[in-house]
């Protein structure tokens, strides 16, 4: 009872001043102008001022500039009465010019005379900053799932409630203003089939806890589809129960497109691959065969591709050449591929898987991967049919040549001993009658004249007999044979012949004699008849396994296709000459600088074998 008394004397205005100044709580009394006349001592804490120096300021002046506008409006219609409170989140300056947050609640008091507010301010500094982290940490998710296109989601099974972020939506097309979709509501989003499986992992993942990674085909509203991969797992209460599911779901449309693309093309590059006539494969570093097409193993001789997958080509078909020794991978010129070159031959096997081998034309190609070669692509054509029409083609060649050879030699003999020897006959029976006949003068000149004639023709059927048939050729060998002709040839036609020869080797089969022989006639012909010049170079010299000549003049030169159009049959008649030896004839020419014929001939060509009568 007296302790109930004296608390009840203490004065009620000094009860409420010592509870205004020890509230914690920021807390001062304005008049309606907006003036502090009473401030406690948690307010002046907050603003780092002291109560003196609050009272003397007005309200506007702890706001910044952009927010003291909006402050005096609603203190403006607290002051005419429409409104008796209002509570907003600001900012205020303190003393050092920092801010706080404060949350300020604002109230008439109207028994008092005059009137007066009461303004109490809750610090939330740390709250807002929570918020402001948390609001940043939200923006850099959703900018971060927007960047992978990844959505993120979470359903409560047990009020079947779903909650997405922004990205899922803008993913599934849908309002982000309207709530997410029930699971009830998702057989909408997906085709049937997705659907389906979507259901099965589901129901997995709630009995077993299982989670799931799966693509689903996403219905837009528009009725376009788009692809995505749902990942889920399970969500578990305090007690470890499964109460529901979260996870992502991902936009993988393009990639689905650029799969789909590449799947077309494979699809066209296979029945492009199976309907060729040519035979391909691929072949990786090691030479194992990537892949192979019908025509391939058709070609082969394999009835299966797993026959070839995997192997190493080169030791499957590649391992001997035509003379039966074996071929090493690294003399192969398809292993050139690994310096990036690719590679064309026509002179070598292949071999069928029962053990025959077939001449091919193949083509290899490197593959790559970016500037890195991963492995090679081979064409290659079974060039069996090819190579006996060559052969054949060969023998006509052969025949038509011995043929020509032939009649030189027929129209080279009947020219020196038939037509020579008449002639011959002719000029000593003018010798006669212009020694032994009492002639006039005028008659014994012209008998004169017709001698030198007769002489002169005599000379030229003999020279063109040797150049038709030359004994030379067999008695003196190639080297004094075209050493006999070029000086014939320079006298009759009024040139210079420059020949050498060296490192001939002896002796020299008759048909490569015959080939070079008739190669350099025909040079030095068309050299006298189309350079312009009176001076010819020719060489004739061996190496270990060839025999080389070079016509050669520094004269107007010549177009290539041009003298092969021009000049009859003369290049043509010394490449297939060279052919059936397996030679080769090269021709560098100029306009104006002049040619060089260059015939070259393997020792070891096995080539054709002229007529004895040769």
């Amino acid at each position: 009872m007296e302790e109930r008394t004296a608390r009840t004397a203490i004065p009620d205005n000094q009860l409420f001043y010592d509870a205004f100044k020890a509230c914690p709580l920021g807390i001062a009394i304005e008049n309606l102008e907006g003036q502090p006349l009473f401030v406690n001592s948690a307010l002046c804490a907050m603003l780092g001022l002291g109560e003196v120096e609050m009272l003397g300021k007005h309200c506007v002046e702890f706001s910044p500039p952009e927010d003291a506008a909006k402050d005096w409006a609603l203190f403006s219609q607290l002051r005419a009465g429409s409104i008796d409170h209002y509570q907003i989140d600001k900012r205020f300056f303190r003393r050092d010019g920092s801010t706080v947050w404060g949350r300020l609640s604002i109230s008439l008091l109207k028994n008092p005379s005059p009137s007066m507010v009461v303004a109490v301010v809750e610090d939330i500094t740390e709250r807002k900053r929570a918020e402001e982290a948390l609001q940043h940490r939200e923006v850099e998710l959703t900018e971060a799932q927007r960047l992978a296109g990844l959505g993120s989601w979470q359903w409560d099974a047990r009020i079947d409630k779903v909650i997405w972020s922004k990205e899922l939506y803008r993913i599934t097309g849908r309002d982000p203003r309207l709530p997410a979709p029930s699971f009830k509501e998702h057989p909408s989003l997906f085709t049937a089939k997705s659907w389906e499986r979507l259901q099965g992992v589901v129901k997995e993942a709630l009995q077993s806890g299982t989670p799931y990674e799966i693509d689903m085909e996403i219905l837009n509203p528009d009725s376009t589809t788009k692809w995505g991969i749902a990942r889920g797992e399970p969500v578990r209460d305090a007690g470890g129960q499964i109460i529901g599911l979260r996870g992502t779901v991902q936009d993988i449309t393009e990639r689905k497109r650029a799969e789909e693309a590449l799947r077309e093309s494979e699809d066209k590059l296979r029945l492009l691959l199976d309907s060729t006539g040519e035979a391909i494969y691929g072949i990786d570093l090691e030479h194992r065969c990537t892949f192979c097409n019908p025509a391939c193993l058709r070609t082969l001789g394999y009835k299966h591709v797993d026959e070839v997958l995997g192997k190493n080509v080169h030791d499957l078909i590649h391992h001997h050449r035509a003379d039966g020794t074996l071929f090493p991978a690294e003399e192969c010129r398809i292993h050139h591929f690994h310096t990036g070159e690719g590679a064309h031959a026509e002179d070598e096997l292949f071999w069928r898987a029962n053990g025959t081998g077939f001449p091919v034309e193949y083509w290899s190609h490197p593959q790559r991967k970016g500037q890195e070669v991963v492995g090679a692509v081979i064409t290659f054509i079974d060039i069996t049919e090819r190579k006996l029409a060559e052969a054949a083609l060969a023998n006509v060649s052969r025949k038509l040549i011995e043929a020509q050879e032939q009649e030189r030699t027929r129209i080279g003999r009947e020219l020196h001993d038939d037509i020579g020897q008449r002639l011959a006959l002719l000029a000593v029976e003018l010798q006669q009658l212009h020694e032994n006949s009492v002639i006039l003068p005028e008659v014994r000149n012209r008998l004169n004249e017709l001698q030198k004639q007769t002489s002169e023709i005599a000379a030229d059927i003999q020279s063109l007999s040797h150049e038709l048939h030359s004994a030379k050729l067999q008695y003196l060998g190639i080297a004094g044979a075209m050493r006999g002709f070029c000086r014939e040839f320079g006298e009759q036609q009024k040139v210079e012949i420059d020949f050498q020869t060296h490192d001939l080797p002896s002796p020299l089969s008759a048909d490569i004699s015959l080939c070079l022989f008739r190669v350099l006639q025909e040079a030095l012909h068309n050299s006298a008849k189309h350079s312009g010049v009176r001076h010819f170079e020719a060489r004739l010299w061996g190496t270990s396994d060839e025999i080389h000549l070079t016509v050669k003049d520094s004269g107007v030169g010549l177009d290539r296709e041009l003298a092969k159009a021009s000049q009859g049959l003369g290049l043509i008649s010394m490449e297939e000459r060279l052919k059936l030896l397996k030679g080769t004839l090269s021709i560098e020419s100029q306009p104006k600088f002049g040619t060089t014929i260059h015939a070259c001939v393997p020792l070891t060509s096995g080539g054709y074998s002229m007529p004895a009568a040769v």
